[in-house]
């Protein structure tokens, strides 16, 4: 491939792990995109279901779309994997039962294309389910906001040279949840700016299966909060005044309060 068609190309990452019963629909609404060139890279992540012979299936109906198949090792390893082998130099991660609208992917790419101080672009977003779409309020990004919560969801637009830099995914978090938030982190802690388009270009599949209800406890928010201090001490020192606390919206009252009492 030529340097300026892989600098045109995009490199949709779709990690699947038992979402055959969405599969098909998820890449039909890639490949309904009105952005070329592009590529469709299914990361079959050890699917106990018939994931990987839709998988097989699409790319042999689809040139666009080629299958990679590996033992499960979690989402952060998959996309990894998946980027890892990709030709483009843009990135849409896309989970395997999400979809994206048609122009989505050509609006974002025009901005990472004008704007090189950008880093991250993403859109407004809904969730749906059998039962209709919910609106989805995503709150405005800023990098002390990131440090408490994300805005921003797993499927947006990113240069490969901008995951490398950043240490890409952390496979640690596999069972920890939150992956996503945590590559934001790393993605835009020490600069960049962020976009979101004015129209609804992410829709979000809520299953009764889905990770993040697993991974709400108690116990995993705490492995998940201890992880995160580990990993960006010093972003949150300099957001929060202190570690990030189990009660994120108190942390910064409850850092600033330490200190004052020179327990911090």
């Amino acid at each position: 491939m030529h340097a300026s068609e892989q600098e045109n190309l995009v490199s949709i990452v779709i990690p699947c792990y038992n979402q055959g019963k969405y599969l098909r629909e998820t890449v039909l609404s890639v490949l309904g995109s009105t952005y070329h060139p592009f590529e469709v890279i299914i990361v079959n992540d050890g699917s106990k279901d018939d994931s990987l012979q839709i998988a097989g299936a699409l790319a042999k109906e689809f040139p666009e779309v080629r299958v990679i198949d590996q033992e499960n090792g979690g989402v952060s390893k998959a996309r990894n994997t998946g980027i890892e082998d990709a030709n483009g130099s843009i990135i849409l991660p896309l989970d395997g039962d999400d979809l994206i609208s048609k122009e989505y992917i050509e609006a974002a790419v025009k901005v990472l294309k004008a704007q090189p101080a950008v880093k991250v672009v993403y859109s407004q977003g809904v969730k749906f389910d059998e039962a209709g779409q919910k609106s989805w309020n995503l709150k405005p990004f800023s990098r002390h906001q990131l440090a408490l919560d994300n805005m921003i969801f797993c499927s947006a637009l990113f240069r490969k040279v901008d995951w490398r830099k950043a240490g890409k995914y952390s496979e640690e978090m596999r069972f920890m949840g939150r992956e996503d938030w945590e590559f934001w982190i790393k993605m835009l802690k020490d600069g960049g700016e962020v976009v979101q388009l004015p129209f609804t270009g992410f829709y979000y599949r809520l299953t009764p299966n889905s990770k993040r209800k697993k991974t709400s406890s108690a116990a995993i928010k705490r492995e998940r909060i201890a992880f995160l201090n580990s990993r960006h001490a010093a972003y949150f020192s300099r957001e929060l005044n202190g570690p990030l606390r189990f009660r994120r919206s108190w942390s910064r009252p409850y850092n600033t309060m330490l200190k004052w009492l020179g327990m911090l």
